[in-house]
């Protein structure tokens, strides 16, 4: 449940933040309490598809919702569409923050009418994380220059894939599963599963590619079978289970929290097809919260620009944040679990370029239908 009784008298002030992946914010969570020894700070994760089916259960029930939750993109239209269930972030100061964030991630995050429900964290420039090691074993280039020359093209991606497979490494495949491959092409379509207000999944070439780029990948054997967000795939990325990976920013996140001992091992090339979009999320203020005013303080701590930037050089969550794309503390930065890899500087040009899609109500229900489709083909359940 979240703050369902308000502070006792001299009590401290319980937040609950529910979220869902890798936001990064365990030590953020630790430096807020130790400036504010009245706050105590309960984190609860949920896959994210789970997530947001709690999140709109809670919402409908009035009763459940944390005190901020996180919303991802994908999911923004559905609860945009619904600003009533949360507070306005314009009463509590939204407006004197506004100019952190580009105006298509403040849109993303606000309703038809201008009530602002959520503010920006992070944004998802891609790039494609691969396993140096594996790929060196298979007779592959390791130089990120080289490997990002492999692959103009997801057509010469799966091609890549075929020569790694015939190199039979053992317990190795090219890729995960469908999810992560159908969503990266989908992120660099023009237009995505809306155009506009209308669902136009069945007539859009760009979902159409998505799909087939993914099963030819499928058909041609170099899926691992697993499942994104699963123990297996979260062991797979220290086995080396799969040897590459595309990598929206928050990915590099979940690779180093999930693969610990793997450093230098992996490393970022280009993504083929070049830039696109995929994730970056939003904090919100669910009105069922009773300490809003210490929820929204915190929430807005955690989204400010020097936070942002931690979390991105710890972990690699990219900021949302415009100031901080030419600052030397992103723009400068390597990462030294990803092979010193020019993180900032790969991130930075990926999200200056991208085109953000429109994302509405039933996007990410409509993208669970279909990765799900995808999956029973991968299972031999449908042709």
């Amino acid at each position: 449940g979240g703050s369902d009784d308000p502070a006792k008298p001299g009590g401290k002030v319980k937040l609950t933040i529910a979220t869902f992946g890798e936001f990064g914010y365990k030590d953020l969570y630790k430096e807020y309490m130790a400036a504010n020894p009245n706050v105590e700070i309960v984190e609860r994760i949920t896959k994210a598809e789970d997530h947001h089916k709690n999140l709109a259960a809670h919402l409908a029930t009035n009763t459940g919702a944390a005190d901020i939750e996180a919303i991802e993109e994908g999911w923004a239209g559905q609860f945009t569409a619904n600003p009533g269930k949360f507070y306005n972030w314009t009463d509590y100061g939204a407006n004197d923050i506004k100019s952190q964030w580009p105006a298509w991630k403040w849109q993303q995050g606000s309703s038809a009418k201008g009530e602002v429900v959520g503010l920006g964290t992070d944004v998802g420039g891609m790039a494609m994380c691969y396993r140096r090691d594996l790929f060196e074993k298979a007779g592959l280039p390791t130089d990120r220059e080289a490997v990002s020359a492999l692959w103009p093209t997801w057509e010469k991606y799966i091609e890549t894939g075929v020569k790694f497979k015939n190199a039979n490494i053992k317990g190795s495949a090219w890729m995960d599963g469908p999810t992560v491959m159908y969503r990266s092409i989908l992120g660099q379509q023009p237009t995505g599963i809306y155009d506009g207000d209308k669902v136009v999944v069945e007539t859009n070439p760009g979902v159409k590619r998505a799909w087939d780029l993914t099963i030819d990948a499928i058909n041609k054997g170099l899926s691992g079978k697993i499942a994104p967000w699963s123990a297996d795939w979260n062991a797979g990325m220290a086995k080396g289970s799969f040897v590459t990976l595309a990598c929206p920013s928050w990915m590099m996140a979940y690779i180093q929290s999930q693969a610990k001992d793997s450093s230098g091992k992996w490393d970022i090339a280009a993504v083929p097809g070049g830039g696109g979009n995929w994730g970056g999320s939003f904090l919100t203020l669910p009105k069922q919260g009773k300490n809003v005013e210490e929820a929204a303080k915190l929430a807005k701590w955690l989204v400010a620009p020097e936070q942002q930037a931690k979390v991105f050089r710890a972990l690699g969550n990219f900021p949302s944040t415009v100031s901080l794309y030419e600052d030397a503390v992103i723009k400068d930065f390597k990462n030294p679990f990803f092979n010193n890899a020019p993180v900032g500087q790969i991130f930075s040009n990926s999200v200056k370029t991208m085109v953000p899609q429109y994302m509405g109500p039933k996007s990410g229900d409509i993208n669970t239908a279909i990765q799900n489709g995808l999956t029973r083909v991968e299972q031999g359940k449908q042709k």
